[in-house]
């Protein structure tokens, strides 16, 4: 209906992952009533155009219908299994391990609205942003490995800290992550003590615009996110909400990256 839309290649790829239908366990209680396709294009459509969840067209679920299922699948870490899923097979189809063994970090603060409550806002005095700060992982290829969203006056290597813990515990493979000089002192001396993991700073050199190496694919990763419009700006009430946004949002640019591949 929408450019957000699954197309077919992408619902082929993405119905299998999503979690077994309610009702199948013989415990009683209703089942679905609306197609599955139809709530996931309602999530993306709502992700990719920044709009409010009351404001969903009419050809689409009720607004709270979307939200209870969106909220549903955020608690069961649905949209983190998928990522991951889908992560495998562009590292397998670019000729790549399935794992990754190195990881760049970077944080980008945005800007809070409203209904972002006070207890988990912040204002980033660097930046002069009020709002939130999102800490991400990515792999060399700039595929999402871990996010953790933080109030905006988080330090980076505080941020980092629960970041690279994730990472850890997710991927053992991966021994080295290349981060900015906002992430240096003790956040590496604790990763290698605590994490046995190594924290390589690319610091900037040279004056004006210049591609750091390793760093520029965190970079490119904030720009595919920053497309989808739910995720220049926070309007979540949570947290976890947020950090639920910016894997759709990776979903959405993945998917549609292996459906291109399929047809070709």
């Amino acid at each position: 209906m929408y450019p957000s839309s699954c197309t077919d290649e992408q619902w082929a790829l993405l119905e299998p992952l999503l979690p077994a239908r309610g009702n199948t366990g013989g415990k009683g209680g209703r089942g679905e009533k609306h197609p599955r396709r139809l709530l996931l294009d309602a999530i993306f459509y709502l992700v990719r155009g920044g709009i409010a969840w009351r404001a969903l067209p009419r050809e689409f679920p009720s607004p709270t219908t979307v939200y209870d299922i969106f909220c549903r699948w955020t608690k069961a870490d649905v949209w983190q299994r998928i990522t991951d899923v889908l992560r495998h097979r562009i590292r397998v189809g670019a000729g790549r391990n399935p794992t990754p063994t190195a990881a760049i970090i970077d944080s980008q603060s945005v800007r809070g609205a409203d209904t972002v409550p006070t207890r988990s806002r912040g204002w980033d005095n660097g930046k002069k942003v009020g709002g939130r700060k999102r800490h991400i992982a990515t792999d060399t290829l700039g595929l999402l490995l871990a996010v953790v969203v933080t109030a905006a006056s988080t330090q980076d290597r505080d941020g980092a800290q629960p970041l690279l813990a994730a990472v850890r515990a997710k991927f053992s493979t991966i021994t080295l992550t290349w981060a900015d000089a906002g992430h240096s002192g003790r956040l590496v001396r604790w990763a290698r003590q605590v994490l046995n993991l190594t924290v390589a700073i690319v610091k900037r050199c040279d004056p004006g615009f210049v591609v750091l190496p390793r760093r520029w694919v965190a970079e490119h990763t904030f720009a595919w996110i920053s497309k989808h419009r739910r995720c220049v700006r926070d309007y979540e009430t949570r947290p976890e909400h947020h950090e639920a946004m910016v894997y759709i949002a990776t979903i959405m640019t993945m998917s549609r990256r292996l459906a291109r591949s399929t047809n070709r």
